[in-house]
């Protein structure tokens, strides 16, 4: 794993509310092809299959009463560790991350994640690119299905969300098959000349890294996984 020093307001998303940073290639090729083997490597009962993805928990099952503190193996670690290097959390060493499975056409709703976490989500993404969509939540509790804006999430990539991004908008992934790339994306420029405004680019298989911290765990660690 390489050892580059980020200045990371060198990567906050300008264009954006606040506050967001993205950093392309922010693994190399070999550690994401690392990551995808022992992600697709790890036993059938580490699945959870949903009605729209599938999806992997490691460090634990985040829950209102704490979470019960998992292991997290070292391929999956070192990568909590170059994060927590980041210094995005105020301290805090990321110990929990949750694997998504997005095949093309599938995708998230709305959502936010919520008061389990300390309000800092960093996201790796693997595979594939994705456009990650932002809304506004509506005045009577509903949500207005038009995005405000997009990110697009290069694979390799990682993105950082704080504060309001992280507190008031909901986020979500259209379930598509392509994505144009409009005007709506605000960090087209930080990303790489194969992306350009008003293209369509097609899916592929993509795998996301959300590593976050838990506040709230048990002192009773579980010790899973390959140590690798």
């Amino acid at each position: 794993m390489n050892s580059v020093h980020y200045n990371i307001e060198d990567y906050r998303v300008i264009t954006a509310p606040e506050t967001a940073y993205y950093i392309s290639e922010f693994i190399s090729e070999a550690e994401e092809k690392a990551i995808l083997s022992n992600i697709y490597a790890s036993p059938k009962p580490k699945w959870t299959q949903l009605s729209n993805r599938r999806l992997q928990n490691w460090g634990g099952i985040p829950h209102t009463n704490g979470m019960i503190a998992e292991t997290i193996p070292h391929w999956l670690d070192k990568y909590l560790e170059k994060i927590h290097r980041l210094n995005v959390m105020d301290g805090k060493r990321p110990n929990h991350v949750l694997v998504n499975e997005y095949l093309p056409g599938q995708g998230i709703m709305p959502h936010v994640d919520g008061s389990l976490f300390y309000p800092t989500i960093t996201t790796i993404s693997a595979g594939s690119h994705i456009v990650l969509n932002f809304l506004e939540p509506a005045d009577d509790n509903t949500i207005n299905r038009t995005p405000v804006f997009s990110f697009l999430l290069e694979p390799r990539s990682l993105l950082i969300l704080q504060d309001r991004l992280y507190t008031h908008y909901l986020h979500c992934i259209e379930e598509l098959k392509e994505d144009l790339l409009d005007g709506s994306i605000v960090n087209i420029n930080m990303c790489s000349d194969k992306y350009v405004r008003n293209a369509t680019v097609t899916r592929d298989t993509r795998i996301s890294l959300t590593i976050r911290h838990v506040p709230k765990t048990s002192s009773f660690k579980i010790h899973l996984g390959n140590r690798r």
